[in-house]
């Protein structure tokens, strides 16, 4: 299986603005922090806000900050939103289905089965198991002195 760029920019977005709450951010600190693409992650921030993962703020002193607590937002839920779909081939998908054998073809099942097993292991994970190293991760980020943000931590998840 492979995600798209676009979920692996979702979750580094994510992973910034957990990592400075509660104040906000904004793009293009984001963007400038890891050289990414403004407007690519425009188009990521808007899809993260109209799931509720984001919340925005317009006007001066605006940005961004967390839909919800870190604890509360599971990386299943990050990567549903954007990757949007798991058809990992073609008869998962009925309107471009052309496969002779889906009629009686197991593979499906197995995907569908693999497809929940990955999706699974990400909903036992949160966005605050995934700051949990925060200072390297603000280290390697080149962050100014911060105050680190309290969160629950699944200490079976660290590697390190």
């Amino acid at each position: 299986m492979h995600l798209t760029a676009h979920t692996d920019y979702a979750l580094r977005v994510m992973m910034y603005v957990a990592l400075v709450t509660p104040q906000t951010t904004t793009i293009d600190e984001i963007a400038e922090r890891y050289e990414l693409s403004r407007n690519h992650l425009m188009k990521i921030v808007q899809r993260l806000a109209a799931a509720g993962l984001l919340e925005t703020l317009r006007g001066r002193g605006g940005g961004m900050r967390l839909g919800r607590p870190a604890p509360e937002i599971r990386v299943g839920d990050i990567v549903r939103t954007a990757e949007g779909s798991f058809q990992l081939v073609e008869c998962h998908d009925a309107a471009r289905n052309r496969c002779r054998i889906s009629g009686s073809c197991l593979l499906r099942g197995v995907l569908d089965e693999a497809v929940a097993a990955f999706l699974q292991v990400l909903d036992g994970k949160t966005l605050a198991d995934m700051i949990a190293n925060q200072e390297h991760l603000r280290a390697d980020l080149k962050f100014s002195a911060v105050t680190p943000i309290a969160v629950h931590v699944d200490q079976s998840f660290r590697t390190g």
